[in-house]
Parts: structure tokens; C-alpha cells; sequence
């Protein structure tokens, strides 16, 4: 082992970084839903993916469904391939032929029937772990963080 000294840095535990307590309640979260999804061979992306599409007023393009799902456009458009093949999504030609446009198929909504109840199941567990109140809280302070922090600052944990 070296001869290292630690220097005393300005700089918060790493147990108080925010990004890492968020990704550790995900983490939490997440452990809740993964069951009923992986029942249904879905991923969690998979799932944001078919959410985000049966929320949206209509069909989206590649680009406006990474952005409402946080994820990268490489990935995407691969998971939106395999989505494809089982039917879950409808691809429509969009007025510029070299983009599409992606909707859910009655085969995606038929998946995000079968799945609600679990999934409204896991939420009550989560509910449950918390005093009265404060999911709703928790919601609004995100929101409140999510809106505070515009997208093109840079956060170092």
C-alpha cells in the first residue's frame, strides 16, 4: 500500500452526494417494478419507452422520445428496433422520409394493461414506506429540482 496521504479537500461525504443518493433511490425504486417486468420480458427502458409513448398526444419522432426518456439516441434507436419486431410500436414514415415517427401499437398498450396492476401495486409499497404525504412532496421537490437546474449546467458529484 502506498504512502498516500489524504488531503483534506472541500468537498462534501460522498454519502451527501446528491447524484449518488438519487441513484441509490432509484436503485430503491426500481426494486419495486423490476418483477412484474421482467414477467413480461420487458426492460425498464423498454417500459419508460412504451410510458412515454402512450402519454404522448400522438406519434413522436426518434429525438423528442430520447429527450422524454433520458436516453441516448444509439441506444434508443436499437431498443426501438427489437420494440418493433415484437410488435409493441408503429413506425410511420415521417414528411421527411429519412426520419420516423413512433407510436404504441394496440399490442404496446394491450403490455401496459397487463403491467398496471403490478405496477400500481409497487407504488402503494412505496407509499407505504413513507408518512402520508410525503410522495407527494417527494414529486414536487423534483420537480422543483428538475426545473431549478437548467439542462446545460454542468453538476460534478
Amino acid at each position: 500500500m502506498s504512502d498516500l496521504r489524504v488531503e483534506r479537500i472541500a468537498l462534501r461525504p460522498f454519502e451527501q452526494s446528491l447524484p449518488m443518493a438519487l441513484m441509490r433511490a432509484r436503485e430503491s425504486v426500481m426494486r419495486h417494478f423490476r418483477p412484474a417486468l421482467a414477467e413480461f420480458d420487458l426492460t425498464e427502458q423498454q417500459w419508460r419507452v412504451l410510458r412515454a409513448l402512450r402519454d404522448a398526444d400522438g406519434p413522436v419522432s426518434v429525438g423528442e422520445l430520447a429527450e422524454r426518456t433520458f436516453l441516448l439516441g444509439p441506444s434508443l434507436s436499437r431498443m426501438l428496433a427489437s420494440m418493433d419486431e415484437r410488435g409493441l410500436i408503429d413506425r410511420v414514415a415521417a414528411a421527411d422520409a429519412r426520419r420516423a415517427e413512433i407510436s404504441i401499437s394496440r399490442h404496446g398498450l394491450d403490455l401496459i394493461r397487463a403491467i398496471a396492476p403490478s405496477s400500481e401495486l409497487a407504488y402503494g409499497r412505496i407509499d407505504a414506506l413513507l408518512d402520508p404525504g410525503e410522495l407527494d412532496v417527494l414529486y414536487t421537490l423534483l420537480a422543483k429540482l428538475s426545473d431549478e437546474v437548467p439542462p446545460e449546467t454542468e453538476i460534478v458529484s
